[in-house]
């Protein structure tokens, strides 16, 4: 996903003059020759995250649209005060594209996790788009599309991918439909491929989207059943609201499944994380039983 981010800033760069890239150290070399031939679009302020937002809404201001980039805990955790002025408070946009996600990063410690990132962005009233693409051929498409518009979006990017991509998956996707009543269990970006093999033999639709903000509503209201599960690559519970007002007039039961709160304190790469987490295929099979069983009984 990082390359295929780096190839489509660098080609829109060379082709669209309102293209700014604001760097903070990260990716720094593999943008050096976009650097070359664009020194007045694409900067690096070096080791500062804060300031690489406050550049970014300047750029904005002028007319510019400017993609700012880094880990997700410096580009979010460490600037969300920048976030919340420098962009948000002035009404103007950005693309903010993140690498590490949540646990990706996992050998250097907890400075390098982010699980909480979409949780910020939820706090600053609803303008921000969110997507979390799930393969690699995603990633295009969305920043395409996000450079477009002059909109406040956010691209976040992880090393876990799923076998296939579905680009147009802005809406609920369907790809693997109970029967009459089933319940209802939505994957968010990289978790369609773990959520798919931990449903495997259970009577249960399975719908997948790259973009929980703004949430499919309309669909969610179309398919959900008496239970609906939320499965999502970042802090559990993080759509949990969006989908209890969306559902507000509906009798349901809502298990959500994600990152957990506690600090595991341990380092280990993102697929022990993931097994600590509970969100490997087994893991999710487990909190699928204990919760679907639960309700039948």
């Amino acid at each position: 996903m990082r390359a295929a981010f780096i190839d489509t800033t660098t080609a829109l760069l060379d082709e669209d003059p309102r293209t700014a890239l604001v760097l903070a150290d990260i990716s720094a070399s593999q943008f050096a020759p976009a650097g070359a031939r664009h020194p007045d679009r694409v900067l690096n302020v070096g080791i500062r995250e804060q300031l690489m937002i406050g550049v970014a809404g300047g750029l904005a201001l002028t007319g510019l649209r400017p993609i700012a980039h880094s880990y997700a805990t410096f580009l979010v955790d460490r600037t969300y005060e920048q976030i919340k002025l420098d962009l948000d408070h002035q009404g103007v946009g950005a693309v903010l594209v993140s690498i590490g996600a949540s646990y990706d990063g996992s050998r250097e410690g907890r400075t390098h996790q982010s699980p909480g990132d979409v949780a910020l962005f939820d706090s600053l009233g609803g303008a921000w788009t969110v997507r979390v693409p799930g393969h690699p051929d995603e990633v295009a498409p969305l920043l395409r599309a996000a450079a477009a518009t002059d909109d406040p979006v956010y691209l976040r990017l992880g090393e876990q991918r799923n076998a296939q991509a579905y680009p147009d998956a802005d809406r609920l996707r369907v790809l693997r439909r109970g029967g009459v009543d089933a319940p209802l269990v939505v994957a968010v970006g990289p978790m369609l491929d773990p959520t798919l093999a931990a449903t495997e033999g259970l009577d249960v639709t399975v719908a997948y989207t790259h973009t929980p903000r703004p949430f499919d509503v309309a669909g969610l209201r179309a398919l959900a059943a008496t239970e609906v599960v939320l499965v999502e690559p970042y802090l559990a519970g993080t759509s949990s609201a969006v989908v209890g007002r969306a559902l507000a007039d509906v009798p349901h039961r809502l298990l959500t499944l994600g990152v957990g709160r506690a600090d595991l304190r341990r380092y280990g790469d993102p697929a022990d994380h993931a097994r600590w987490h509970g969100l490997d295929a087994e893991g999710l099979r487990r909190s699928l039983d204990a919760f679907l069983g639960s309700v039948r009984r």
